[in-house]
């Protein structure tokens, strides 16, 4: 906010509606936006998922924001008497933000009581970033009728940082001319600095190659398949699997079984990838499902090459010279894997073409600029609603 524009009078009351808020894509970039709004908004955050808050230790320092234990429950089985809950809950809000499946009910609450709230009602934007393992090939089609259902003539906006999203929501969900398509986005920048913190329990050893990921350690990110994957590689090839989720143990006992325990590393959820993703040699992902991946997007600011399966929008995030790398079938992906980690000059040439694609295309200011655009569509009838309110470092 530049110095000669009026000052909000008071904080924007924003309440968040998240199936989970362990720290994910979804979630690391929706704190990086609470983080940069500062001081312009109080945040309530409601999880689906309520003991899953591990996103909450990424949120800075000043920030104003609740974790009410006192609020009606975001997960249960659907009633009128639970919607109506939700919904006389939302009016003490200037904006709704809801993401993904698991806050659906949220958005059905509003469609079900905005006639009875209209005067009050705040606006609802709800956020969509992908699938778990349930719908990572097609569809659930009563979850699809329900979405249908919940976000017609309801939500202000539907946000998806994916063409492959942007597809779906159009034709199965009916949500027409209010998709909104924002691409990810990171501070390059900061990315281009290198390494300037220690990933606990990894110390570079003389002549290997480091293999990273980072991911909720979820069913939907296959891990083990991964881990299967790097077993087949020589010995000096390790893997660094940065997260934290309910697989970890899955994983753990897929290395044991492949002989992997002393090549793997599990250091668990770690804060600001700018300062260690630079230890990695190459970014591989595994997953059943993605749409647009924020890891890919840091993979690339630091100058690093990916390989992938071909899920969602990662062929066309990639430089040209990575989509090579992004492999059809496992044979393909274990090949790409093994001639990235046997080609240090190959990895350092598509890195540096990946660096800049990622500041071409997906620095985090043209998605910060997006998602200011959008939450102040939504703001519009809040009187002390100034215009300009997400800051940038």
């Amino acid at each position: 906010m530049s110095a000669d524009e009026p000052e909000t009078p008071w904080p924007i009351r924003i309440l968040h509606l998240h199936s989970s808020f362990s720290l994910g894509g979804k979630e690391a970039r929706a704190v990086r936006l609470m983080n940069l709004m500062g001081d312009h908004a109080h945040h309530t955050i409601l999880s689906a998922m309520p003991d899953a808050l591990g996103a909450r230790d990424a949120i800075d320092r000043g920030i104003i924001v609740d974790f009410p234990k006192d609020a009606p429950a975001l997960h249960g089985k659907p009633s009128l008497p639970r919607y109506r809950q939700l919904a006389d809950y939302m009016t003490r809000f200037e904006l709704v933000l809801s993401y993904n499946w698991g806050a659906m009910d949220g958005v059905m609450a509003r469609r079900v009581h905005v006639g009875r709230l209209w005067h009050s009602m705040p606006d609802l934007i709800h956020h969509e970033d992908g699938f778990n393992e349930d719908e990572s090939v097609r569809r659930n089609w009563k979850r699809n009728l329900f979405r249908r259902m919940a976000l017609r003539r309801n939500a202000a906006a539907l946000v998806v940082p994916s063409t492959l999203l942007q597809r779906i929501a159009t034709d199965e969900w009916g949500a027409g001319d209010r998709v909104e398509l924002i691409r990810n986005g990171v501070d390059v920048a900061a990315y281009g600095r290198g390494p300037s913190a220690s990933i606990p329990g990894f110390e570079r050893r003389e002549g290997e190659v480091v293999i990273g990921t980072v991911a909720g350690l979820r069913k939907v990110k296959d891990l083990p398949r991964l881990v299967r994957a790097v077993a087949t590689l020589p010995a000096n090839v390790r893997l660094v699997i940065v997260g934290e989720g309910p697989e970890r143990e899955a994983i753990a006992a897929e290395a044991a079984a492949c002989g992997m325990i002393g090549r793997l590393v599990m250091p668990g959820f770690m804060a600001e990838p700018a300062r260690w993703i630079g230890h990695f040699d190459l970014l591989a992902l595994s997953s059943r499902s993605e749409q647009a991946p924020i890891a890919v997007i840091e993979a690339m600011a630091a100058g690093l090459p990916v390989v992938s399966p071909e899920v969602g929008d990662v062929a066309a995030m990639v430089s040209d010279a990575n989509r090579r790398f992004i492999a059809g079938d496992e044979a393909a992906f274990r090949a790409a894997l093994a001639e990235l980690a046997g080609n240090v000059a190959l990895r350092a040439s598509i890195g540096a073409a990946n660096r800049g694609v990622a500041a071409e295309r997906f620095d985090e200011s043209a998605m910060v600029a997006a998602y200011e655009k959008l939450y102040a569509r939504g703001l519009e009838g809040y009187g002390p609603f100034s215009g300009r309110w997400i800051g940038t470092d």
